[in-house]
């Protein structure tokens, strides 16, 4: 049984971990099961949003797991138990913590991938690490010290999504609080950053500032949300515009990510969360096969003449 607490906790100057000066190329990387990261091996986190049934969470992992599979591109599979975020109170949650977990260690044991999930409270980050191989902090609660340093202790690698009103810069010190917690396996998630009321813009420059100090992940699917955009009297959801997800995505890799982060659905219209701003997975191989042929030009892109 794993445990954490978050309690006051006196940590000396001397245990701190050095600073990493903004002219130091990143050395961290760590492994989990057959993905690297941090190393420069581009990677996908891959998913639904939310786990719709446990049928639906299998079937999604070995759709992606047999496209990525084909194209030897490692793959972690993503869903939510609870998404405590929705716009409406009337939206699709999830299936709640324990049968969450139930159908996640599912598609863990029958397809073998590895498992990342996100956690709002610091009371369900133990029973979360006994399953999930990645713990990601979602991005309104990315500044939450407990939170963060709770996940962080459980030893599990911990996926800190940047929020949308924070600098890349800033993220150094997010990312401080999980070190200091005795956990260097972190890395960030860019998902854009609030542009006036209901849209998102991408800074790319923020990748490669964060990378300085952290590996980088960019979530190519909820960079293209109009947050809380499709409203009406009775329900508010956020709309989408999916058409630019391959746009940014090979920006991105281009910009020299670790990974990419992308919710997949087979039936994005009908999908019970953020199916506006998914990539339908018939789409997927392309996309992939687009991202592999821009990470493959890049040492010859950087060669001096």
């Amino acid at each position: 049984m794993l445990s954490c607490s978050t309690g006051p906790r006196k940590w000396e100057k001397d245990n701190l971990p050095p600073r990493t000066k903004e002219n130091q190329e990143l050395t961290t990387s760590f492994q989990i099961d057959n993905v690297r990261i941090g190393a420069g091996n581009l990677f996908l986190i891959a998913g639904p949003c939310v786990i719709e049934s446990e049928k639906h969470a299998l079937f999604m992992a070995e759709v992606i797991k047999g496209v990525t599979r084909s194209l030897n591109f490692p793959f972690i599979f993503k869903a939510s138990y609870d998404k405590a975020n929705r716009t409406s109170i009337r939206s699709y949650r999830g299936p709640g913590l324990v049968e969450g977990l139930r159908i996640l260690k599912s598609v863990k044991d029958e397809v073998h991938v590895p498992i990342l999930t996100d956690v709002h409270e610091t009371a369900d980050v133990a029973k979360v690490a006994e399953v999930a191989d990645i713990l990601q902090i979602p991005a309104f609660l990315c500044r939450q010290t407990d939170l963060v340093v709770a996940a962080a202790m459980t030893d599990r690698v911990v996926n800190i999504k940047k929020g949308q009103f924070v600098s890349p810069a800033d993220m150094r010190h997010i990312v401080e609080k999980c070190r200091t917690a005795g956990n260097d396996k972190v890395f960030v998630t860019e998902r854009g950053s609030s542009f006036g009321y209901n849209n998102l813009i991408v800074d790319m420059r923020a990748l490669a500032i964060m990378r300085k100090f952290v590996p980088v992940v960019f979530d190519a699917t909820h960079s293209v949300q109009l947050p809380s955009s499709a409203t009406d009297l009775d329900h508010a959801v956020s709309g989408g515009q999916p058409e630019f997800i391959p746009v940014l995505a090979r920006a991105a890799v281009a910009a020299g990510v670790d990974g990419i982060f992308m919710e997949v659905h087979d039936n994005p219209r009908e999908a019970k969360s953020d199916g506006a701003n998914a990539l339908e997975s018939t789409k997927l191989r392309g996309l992939l096969k687009e991202l592999q042929a821009i990470q493959s030009a890049l040492p010859a892109a950087h060669v001096k003449p």
